[in-house]
């Protein structure tokens, strides 16, 4: 079955992270991401580990489904090779602030000036309205902007923290893809391109703000930022008897079974704290305190048991090791060992997604710095002989 987004053709200049994850989502659709990588290839490509100088495993992950070539962009060849490129696209995403774009005179009006109905799509820090919009930006500095380090703090932890994971790429990389196909969608009825930017600061602040802004929603204030229960220091995972387990008891039903299973129901009833959801999110930190006194009284398995028998929402803690073994995983097909052109024997991580008629799946993987450069220039009609030219001054490179 042929991708949603077949026949869609995307220029990707993006590298790094957030914009290749947003660009491999689209190329899983369907579409043909041409992904445009500067001389080096994409820096990402050197983060180990690896078999051969730059494939690293982080790469291989956000770079499936596309096609590469390479271009200098700061000779004037090079850049007219990206403009043809953009001729009869129907995306342009980038990833650096736009005032270098205008610098490389790579900006939406020239770009749209050539292909009215081209969708420009910016993936960087800062909109460009504001005092910040000249600021570098990384996934570290906009967690830091965003919050979330804070919140650690107010969780209780004993110093601020970012996340490890690259939470702010990838949530504003799937931003950037809920934009793109709005976008696509707008151009297919109407034939029109636009301008889109999706900058990482507003992306986080909105997800930070959409749990935590609280009382402030309010205008006078009414109450306090922070969603408590989000920010309570015992919402965390249960230590066992001999590990840790990851429970919810959340709403009436649960907490009365809870009780139940403890042989104290009637302690629910003369509780006041335990009455509704605004009394339980009140004293949250307390009752999750003592939760977690009765869970340290069991093994994990036990309760991992007891409480699904109680219809209690609970999973195991993973550790990563055990997260690529995870039962679940294994049996949807979720990990699939394939044979790379170049790297051999790899594991791919699955779309999470299922469809009906036009199930995304990776059309190519990952590939090497300029692979495919020869290529796509025959694709676009370009002679033999100037191919050549190209090549030896290299505006644009190809692997040997």
């Amino acid at each position: 079955m042929a991708g949603p987004l077949q026949g869609v053709k995307i220029v990707d200049l993006t590298t790094v992270l957030m914009g290749p994850y947003a660009s491999q989502i689209l190329g899983d659709m369907g579409a043909d991401v041409i992904k445009v990588e500067p001389p080096g290839g994409d820096s990402v490509r050197g983060i180990p580990p690896f078999r051969h100088a730059g494939m690293g495993g982080v790469f291989l992950h956000c770079n499936r489904s596309k096609r590469s070539i390479t271009l200098d962009l700061k000779q004037a060849e090079g850049r007219d090779v990206l403009l043809d490129l953009v001729r009869d696209a129907d995306v342009f995403l980038y990833n650096v602030r736009p005032q270098a774009m205008e610098r490389l005179g790579l900006g939406a009006e020239t770009l749209q000036a050539i292909n009215p109905g081209l969708i420009y799509v910016g993936v960087f820090g800062y909109g460009r309205d504001g005092p910040y919009a000249s600021k570098p930006a990384y996934d570290d500095l906009i967690q830091g902007a965003a919050g979330i380090p804070a919140l650690f703090l107010m969780a209780g932890a004993t110093e601020p923290r970012y996340v490890p994971a690259a939470i702010a790429d990838r949530t504003v990389g799937l931003h950037a893809v809920n934009a793109i196909l709005g976008a696509l969608y707008h151009k297919q009825r109407t034939g029109e391109g636009q301008t889109i930017d999706v900058p990482m600061f507003e992306t986080m602040a909105s997800m930070v703000l959409g749990d935590h802004i609280g009382g402030a929603s309010f205008v006078p204030r009414e109450g306090a930022l922070g969603y408590p229960r989000l920010i309570a220091p015992h919402r965390r995972p249960y230590a066992t008897k001999d590990g840790h387990v990851c429970a919810l008891i959340y709403n009436d039903k649960q907490w009365r079974s809870f009780f139940r299973l403890l042989g104290r129901e009637e302690e629910l009833d003369r509780d006041p704290r335990f009455a509704n959801m605004d009394s339980r999110t009140r004293h949250i930190n307390e009752l999750y305190a003592w939760v977690a006194e009765i869970l340290a009284t069991r093994t994990t398995a036990e309760w991992l048991n007891i409480l699904e028998e109680a219809d209690i929402p609970v999973m195991p803690m993973h550790s990563l090791d055990t997260l690529l073994e995870d039962e679940h995983l294994r049996a949807i097909g979720f990990f699939e060992e394939i044979d790379h052109p170049t790297e051999g024997r790899i594991r791919t991580i699955g779309v999470p997604s299922r469809w009906s008629r036009t199930q995304p799946r990776a059309s190519r993987q990952a590939p090497r710095a300029g692979e495919q450069s020869v290529g796509i220039l025959r694709q676009l009609g370009y002679a033999e002989e100037k191919i050549q030219r190209l090549l030896s001054v290299r505006a644009v490179q190809a692997p040997d």
